[in-house]
């Protein structure tokens, strides 16, 4: 739905067939971390991504989640990434640290790469509120790649 005369918007495309999806997952805190993945992997198939075309790696924590991904993104082979993880809050000020460098640094290899990135790593205050989140946070991560990847394809595209 255009909402001015005379001026092209790009519209959101949720169409994932062609596409190939990297998943960089945190095997700290697995059970979240299973359930973000499920939930994506399941959104991502729903939105035509092929099997074949999904590669999931897996990592320590949420601090290495940003070298894999760096690592995929280089290799050119990805059209959009998804990082997946949880950091749960504890009794020291790691919390804080694990949550701050991990996003910084997801965002930093999105915007050196230029290969879209959804941000899935939670953080949360428990284990609770963690398990009421995964499930969503995995399928809108799923949405938000496929968006972010048909969006800069179309913007490559884009003729005067």
């Amino acid at each position: 739905m255009a909402r001015y005369d005379n001026i092209h918007e790009y519209e959101p495309v949720l169409t994932g067939q062609g596409l190939a999806v990297g998943v960089v997952m945190s095997r700290f805190n697995q059970d979240v971390c299973e359930g973000l993945l499920g939930a994506c992997t399941a959104e991502l198939k729903r939105l035509g991504v092929a099997d074949a075309r999904i590669s999931i790696a897996t990592v320590p924590g949420a601090l290495e989640i940003p070298l894999a991904l760096q690592t995929m993104a280089q290799s050119g082979r990805f059209n959009a990434l998804i990082a997946l993880g949880a950091v749960i809050r504890g009794e020291t000020y790691h919390f804080e640290v694990v949550s701050n460098d991990s996003c910084r640094a997801v965002m930093e290899v999105q915007l050196h790469t230029g290969v879209p990135i959804a941000n899935g790593i939670l953080t949360c205050e428990d284990d609770d509120q963690a398990l009421a989140r995964m499930q969503e946070k995995g399928s809108d991560c799923a949405r938000t790649a496929i968006e972010m990847a048909n969006l800069l394809r179309a913007l490559g595209e884009r003729t005067q």
